[in-house]
């Protein structure tokens, strides 16, 4: 029997490869093309020619044929060697304990058990399918591939954040040490502050008792002066003013009583010593993944407590308007926005102000969160990685795609990605894992995607169908929404309680859905409190398309209904400026030439230029508003049709 070698074609197929027999004996390693059932050998491709010559009459089976190909040496030990006793072969079953068992086992452990048989005779009893138990098989490894990356990432995560909080936690000891040195330095203000009081009374009472002093000695010695004398005058003088004196010491000793010596003391505060000496640590660590497991009915209804509006506009933007397609909201209370006009990716501080930005290479679509200082954001085709460093966007890696990339979210170490008509399952690094879903029967069928906090369902908007798409991780449809409310799906968000909230570019709405995505459960936001902003930027300029989009609108007339048809194919054709871009020129003709049916002009009738020049602007407004990354010139394709107007002459 011929063994193999160690190379495995595919990484979930444990049979490996056969070595030719004629070659290993030679210690040359080769491998086998052909078996053959006589000789029980197997040969490579050079080899069988020898073969051939000596035993042309001899069965051979090639690799077209490997059903019939014995196992390899190295699949059999794997099969039939008993796990406990390495030396011995798999022969017996005990049903009682659904145990695979050699002899030896089934005499230490199974000699009480009253079913017992051969594996050969159980065969007989049961069937096995191969195919299913393949399939099975190949389920478990992916589930355990999923798991392994998963994991990957955790690892990468928890490196990143030792990381940050080690960076955290010493922010915090220096502003720990911050606050006790303004503490030392009010408290030494304090200190001199009293020291140059004290010392200015006290000097100034030094200098009190030295006037007095001079001057009651000079009296006093007047006074000796005067005791031989006899002047009667001059010894009134002398007594009053030496009388004055006493009393003027008299009184400020009064004022200002001899007491002990002056010092300063220092009362600590011991409230601040008392409370750090209680603290165990600067703060409690805890693990992220339990930290946001959050338990709450994933159906419970949301309500809408504020509404507010912050800028996002910085100076050095080249489009004054912020096109925000895509946001993402870190732990740290951070948010990062991607804004499509100007090709930037904006971190905003707690407070909703723009704190830092960075540059991308192409026009940012959606983003979604990696790890707590890290996003993934969609690039036209590629896929970037932007992480937040010391409170600054930094690029990181990429990797390219091989199709248009709309909506992106992540879940445990898979990266899903949908390109409009289908989503796609990545690594981080890149590699396509699978296709799990595709819809080809209109442009934006797969627009943007959420998966679930257990990451069993993976939510998908269709645009052009107006449906919320609910899918099993095993590609499964779990169901199909629509509502009246959920006109043009643009956006899927699921909280971290699994509550799902869809946006409805159209009809300016954020509704939540229950989490089977059957059922409306809440209408959140509606064009009458708002829904517009909430879900589509304003009207604002935006880059130039290409002339000829501009010379379609001029040298096309239109004047009937068949001309608005051939206008609205080729504003499809032209205005498809990127994989993001919904126009439903279509739709707005449809509806705003319906309007005109049974008015008066027939069905089918011919409508004047200016009739339709109104309409073709409503219809050319709408997209407009409702599309969230088109770049869409309103004013330029308008002032082509007024002139294709004045232009024409059949009405």
């Amino acid at each position: 029997m011929a063994t193999s070698i160690g190379s495995v074609h595919n990484s979930s197929d444990l049979v490996k490869d056969y070595v030719c027999d004629a070659c290993e004996s030679k210690n040359i390693q080769g491998i086998a093309d052909y078996f053959c059932a006589i000789c029980l050998k197997f040969f490579c491709g050079k080899c069988i020619y020898q073969h051939d010559q000596l035993y042309a009459n001899h069965s051979k089976y090639g690799r077209e044929e490997t059903n019939k190909w014995p196992l390899t040496k190295a699949v059999e030990d794997l099969l039939l060697k008993c796990n406990v006793h390495k030396d011995n072969k798999l022969k017996m079953f005990c049903q009682d304990h659904s145990q695979l068992c050699c002899t030896d086992c089934a005499f230490l452990n199974h000699r009480q058990c009253t079913d017992v048989a051969l594996i050969s005779d159980s065969v007989k009893k049961m069937s096995v399918d191969m195919q299913q138990l393949s399939n099975n098989l190949h389920t478990i490894l992916d589930e355990l591939n999923k798991f392994k990356r998963a994991r990957e990432a955790s690892i990468q995560s928890v490196e990143v954040s030792w990381s940050e909080k080690l960076q955290e936690i010493r922010d915090l000891r220096k502003k720990l040490n911050a606050a006790l040195d303004e503490l030392e330095k009010t408290t030494l203000k304090e200190l001199d502050e009293i020291r140059t009081r004290l010392q200015a009374s006290l000097k100034k009472d030094v200098d009190d008792c030295t006037r007095l002093k001079d001057e009651l000695k000079q009296l006093s010695e007047a006074v000796n002066a005067l005791c031989d004398k006899s002047k009667t005058e001059i010894e009134f003088v002398a007594r009053r003013k030496c009388l004055d004196k006493i009393q003027e010491f008299e009184a400020y000793l009064k004022e200002n009583p001899v007491k002990l010596q002056r010092s300063l003391i220092f009362q600590a505060n011991i409230d601040i010593e008392q409370y750090l000496s209680q603290q165990s640590s600067l703060g409690r660590i805890v693990d992220g993944m339990k930290s946001l497991t959050v338990k709450m009915n994933p159906d419970q209804g949301m309500t809408v407590k504020r509404k507010l509006e912050y800028s996002v506009r910085m100076a050095s933007d080249t489009n004054q308007t912020c096109h925000i397609t895509g946001i993402c909201c870190l732990p740290s209370g951070q948010v990062i926005v991607t804004d499509n006009t100007n090709n930037k990716v904006k971190l905003l501080d707690q407070h909703y102000t723009v704190s830092s930005h960075c540059n991308v290479s192409g026009v940012p679509g959606d983003a979604c969160q990696i790890t707590a200082s890290e996003v993934a954001v969609t690039v036209n085709r590629d896929v970037q990685f932007i992480s937040v460093r010391n409170g600054q966007l930094v690029n990181g890696t990429k990797f390219q795609l091989l199709h248009e990339s709309c909506g992106i979210a992540f879940h445990q170490g898979s990266l899903y990605v949908t390109s409009g008509t289908a989503l796609y399952c990545y690594t981080l690094t890149g590699s396509l894992v699978k296709k799990l879903f595709e819809d080809a029967s209109c442009s934006y069928t797969v627009l943007k995607c959420a998966v679930s906090p257990a990451g069993d369902r993976i939510y998908i908007t269709n645009y052009d169908q107006h449906k919320l798409i609910t899918l099993a991780t095993d590609r499964n449809l779990i169901s199909t929404f629509t509502d009246p409310e959920l006109q043009g799906a643009w956006d899927v968000h699921v909280t971290l309680s699994g509550q799902v909230l869809v946006c409805g570019c159209i009809s300016n709405t954020v509704i939540q859905v229950d989490h089977e995505g059957k059922k409306k459960l809440a209408t959140l936001v509606s064009s009458n409190d708002g829904g517009k902003q909430r879900c589509h930027r304003s009207r604002a300029d935006a880059p130039k398309h290409s002339s000829s989009a501009v010379e379609t609108w001029r040298t096309k007339g239109v004047k009937t209904l068949t001309s608005a048809a051939a206008e609205t194919n080729a504003a499809r054709a032209t205005f498809k400026c990127c994989s993001s871009s919904i126009l439903l020129l279509g739709q707005e003709f449809a509806a705003q030439a319906g309007v005109g049916v049974g008015t008066g002009d027939g069905l089918g009738g011919v409508y004047c230029a200016e009739k339709m020049l109104l309409k073709q602007e409503f219809a050319a407004r709408a997209p407009s508003i409702c599309c969230s990354t088109s770049k869409f010139l309103l004013d330029q394709h308008l002032d082509a049709a007024r002139a294709a107007y004045c232009c024409s002459s059949t009405i």
